[in-house]
């Protein structure tokens, strides 16, 4: 994912209206689609795991 510039001349109100508006659109998406993003994670987190076991075992 690439990385993102946040501008730097928000006043404290305008970042706390982007950072709300970002955690109701996070709820939402989590309201949507919230056990197949967990199945997601979760199989995601089982190819690192192996990965990383494979790379182990190369002394």
């Amino acid at each position: 994912m690439p990385s993102m510039k946040i501008p730097a001349h928000w006043t404290p109100s305008e970042a706390l209206a982007v950072f709300e508006f970002i955690d109701e659109i996070r709820d939402q998406i989590w309201n949507a689609y919230g056990p197949e993003i967990q199945a997601q994670l979760q199989e995601d987190q089982a190819s690192l795991r192996l990965q990383c076991s494979d790379e182990d075992l190369d002394f």
